[in-house]
Parts: structure tokens; sequence; C-alpha cells
């Protein structure tokens, strides 16, 4: 039953940043919801996530490898939690947290005429809740999720 717990820990740690990651850039070049400098804080922790995961199939000591990926997990939750904070207006952002979205050709022309992504407005929501929010649930739960499985482990020992 352990090794089963540590198999889908180590899962879970790969799916579930994969997925957030795969569910921005689908959002991103399919829908055009461009990211702000805060949005693209929470994907450089799911990056490390993704290679800490890797290393647990392969270099022991697997459940460290999956522990620190569960950790890298729950940083990125953090700041979607953070982010969506700033969205509802629980709090003050980042000053100066925009980001422009730039194209081809001259780099000033690039940067007037694209638009600004702002940090402190959500641009899409599900039920209330802005993808940052959503980042910050799925995160926090399965960085939780991995955590307990891989506690499970050491009680049964």
């Amino acid at each position: 039953m352990s090794d089963l717990s540590d198999r889908n820990a180590r899962l879970l740690a790969l799916i579930v940043p994969l997925a957030l990651l795969g569910g921005a850039y689908v959002s991103e070049y399919g829908f055009g919801l461009y990211p702000c400098e805060m949005c693209w804080w929470q994907r450089y922790p799911h990056f490390v996530a993704v290679v800490l995961a890797l290393l647990a199939f392969v270099v022991p000591p697997k459940r460290l490898w999956t522990a620190l990926a569960g950790l890298a997990i729950a940083v990125s939750g953090a700041i979607g939690l953070f982010h969506a904070g700033v969205e509802y207006g629980w709090w003050e952002g980042i000053t100066g947290c925009a980001t422009t979205v730039s194209g081809t050709g001259n780099a000033l022309e690039a940067v007037l005429n694209s638009p600004i992504i702002r940090c402190d407005v959500a641009q899409w929501d599900l039920f209330g809740i802005s993808l940052a929010g959503w980042n910050a649930l799925f995160s926090l739960g399965s960085a939780v999720a991995i955590w307990v499985l891989l506690l499970a482990k050491e009680r049964t020992r």
C-alpha cells in the first residue's frame, strides 16, 4: 500500500503542474488571455515542480524529490493566492505590475501598440474565481494531497 501512495504522490507531482501549465498556455495562445507579471511568477514554480517530479521517477531519494515538487507546487499556489487577493482588491499588489504583449517589428512601436496586462484585474473567471484563484486552489490542494500521500507511507512503516 505504501508503494502505491508513493507512486500516486509522484504522479500527482508531475500531472498537476503539467496540467496547470498546459491550461495557462491554452488560455494564452488559444484564447488570448495574456499573462501579467504575477501570472508568470506562478508558472516558474510549476516548471521547477515538473523537473523535480521527473527526477522523482528516476533518481533516489525519490520521496525527497516528490516532496520538493510538492513544495514548488505550493509556492505557485501561494503566489496565486496573493495574486487573486490583488485582483479581488483584498490587498495592494506589487507597484507597476503590468506586462505589455509585444509583437514583431520595431520594438518601441510594438510596445506602444500592445495591450497592457494588469495584475490587479482578472481577465477571466469561473464562478467568481479568477485564473490565479483557481491556480491557488488546485496547487495548494494538490500540494497537501502529495504530502498526505507521502506521510501515509511514514505511518505504515
